[in-house]
């Protein structure tokens, strides 16, 4: 009997160590030539499967087929951007974001419909989508319409509209955010909107084919991601502690130390939408360092030039969108900003030399 303990003792001890080297092994380590951007974290040069997994129910066609990618090194900013980040952006460089500028009907009208009559100028005013909060009933799912505002004064500054401020909240992921905000933010900041693949990456993790951040338990959704719960879009119970947006780090980080990879808010990246880009590669072979689409196509708005959005937000449900995924995509106008959809950055080291 000792002898049969002695041996059960040794394997116990022989797994551990096994278990410690390989957390050794993936220890996430940066070149040792660049001091580490504060507020980042760098992420090795791995490969992993991108896309839709073989267990996900929720996967969508634009997320087919899954295959192999290999990225290089990169770091990326541990939480989205917040309102205090932001705002120093703005008081170094006096930047208008897109919400808060006049709206120009000529320019706007090239990304709609042709012969969409314009709006009344009492409407054409300078704002942004807002989720409206009043919703009690929808005749269908189908029209978003429904649950979505047009507000007049709303912005990053104002993420409810003219009456409401940021004022307490300046830990906050910073929303009301157009493409071209961003690019903005990181021209300043010396970064860039990551990849795709990049965005897949950090969120995985020390994991290679991971459904969510944490593992592929949904049951732990409640835990380590601020989404919705109850019937969207008429009830929301918030039993993950937060009814709407959540202070950036409110919920546990993935295994390398990033923050709200999924939920909170939607991230903005710099892939071109297509939804049939996937289903146009060669996926026989791993794919390195990809850059998404040449060109952007979304059947349901063929007139814009959409970018991918990741990770989800606040509004996400089972029921619903089921963004709460690593593989979730969305494509958002370059030209449109709502309080659900904010960023991080990334940089290279290439980006970080003197």
């Amino acid at each position: 009997m000792k002898q049969k303990r002695g041996i059960q003792v040794k394997i116990i001890q022989f797994a551990f160590l096994v278990c410690f080297f390989s957390a050794c092994k993936n220890e996430v380590k940066h070149p040792d030539t660049i001091i580490m951007p504060e507020g980042m974290v760098w992420i090795e040069g791995k490969t992993f499967w991108q896309g839709a997994k073989d267990n996900d129910k929720f996967a969508m066609n634009r997320e087919m087929p899954g295959h192999q990618v290999t990225v290089d090194g990169f770091f990326i900013d541990i939480t989205e951007v917040t309102n205090q980040q932001f705002e120093d952006f703005i008081d170094a460089t006096a930047y208008i974001t897109v919400a808060e500028r006049p709206i120009n009907w000529e320019e706007m009208k090239k990304e709609l419909p042709e012969g969409t009559p314009k709006p009344a100028d009492s409407i054409l005013k300078p704002g942004s989508l807002i989720f409206n909060k009043s919703v009690r009933a929808v005749a269908s799912m189908d029209n978003y319409f429904q649950w979505w505002i047009w507000k007049i004064g709303a912005n990053w500054k104002h993420p409810e509209g003219p009456e409401s401020s940021i004022e307490g909240k300046e830990n906050y992921p910073v929303v009301h955010i157009a493409y071209e905000d961003a690019l903005a933010f990181c021209k300043w900041a010396n970064r860039r909107l990551p990849t795709e693949a990049e965005w897949e990456a950090a969120a995985q993790g020390i994991f290679k084919d991971n459904i969510y951040t944490w593992g592929n338990n949904p049951e732990l959704l409640i835990q380590n991601a601020n989404t919705w719960q109850g019937i969207f879009p008429i009830k929301n119970e918030p039993k993950d502690g937060f009814e709407f947006i959540a202070p950036v780090k409110s919920f546990p980080p993935n295994n390398i130390g990033i923050y709200d990879m999924l939920g909170n808010v939607w991230e903005l990246t710099s892939d071109l939408f297509n939804v049939n880009y996937y289903r146009q590669l060669d996926v026989s072979q791993t794919i390195r360092n990809p850059k998404g689409a040449d060109k952007a196509y979304n059947p349901d708005s063929p007139w814009q030039q959409e970018h991918i959005i990741k990770g989800g937000s606040f509004l996400c449900n089972a029921s619903y969108c089921a963004s709460f995924r690593i593989s979730a995509k969305m494509g958002m106008s370059p030209d449109s900003s709502s309080d659900h959809t904010g960023f991080r950055t990334v940089a290279t080291p290439d980006m970080l030399k003197d």
